[in-house]
């Protein structure tokens, strides 16, 4: 039986999203900002984190066609954890993203 691995996040896209086909496996990442904000004694504090996010397949196209930097996004999917070696060969680690839905928020352009 799996484990329940569920995520949603929101946020704003950090730059637009980078995209590849390899052998006609379209595979997208992007990264998202997102804001918590919380009271210290009388002042509003800010928390930024940014979460790195991986998007496979027509979703991808979809994502890299869509998405600019600063658009608004949520994203669904599932915690993965990507372990390497680095150039000293010291074990590093990093949790990703793996979506399976992506909404944008509207992209309203201001008539000029």
């Amino acid at each position: 039986m799996n484990n329940l691995n569920s995520v949603i996040a929101e946020g704003v896209l950090v730059e637009k999203p980078a995209f590849q086909d390899t052998n006609g496996k379209p595979f997208c990442t992007f990264s998202i900002a997102s804001n918590q904000f919380y009271r210290v004694k009388s002042k509003i504090e800010k928390e930024v984190s940014i979460f790195d996010v991986e998007v496979y397949g027509k979703l991808a196209e979809s994502c890299h066609r869509l998405g600019q930097e600063g658009r608004g996004v949520r994203v669904v999917g599932r915690l993965q954890q990507k372990k390497w070696a680095d150039a000293k060969g010291k074990e590093q680690s990093k949790i990703i993203i793996i979506a399976e839905h992506v909404e944008f928020r509207p992209d309203f352009k201001v008539a000029k």
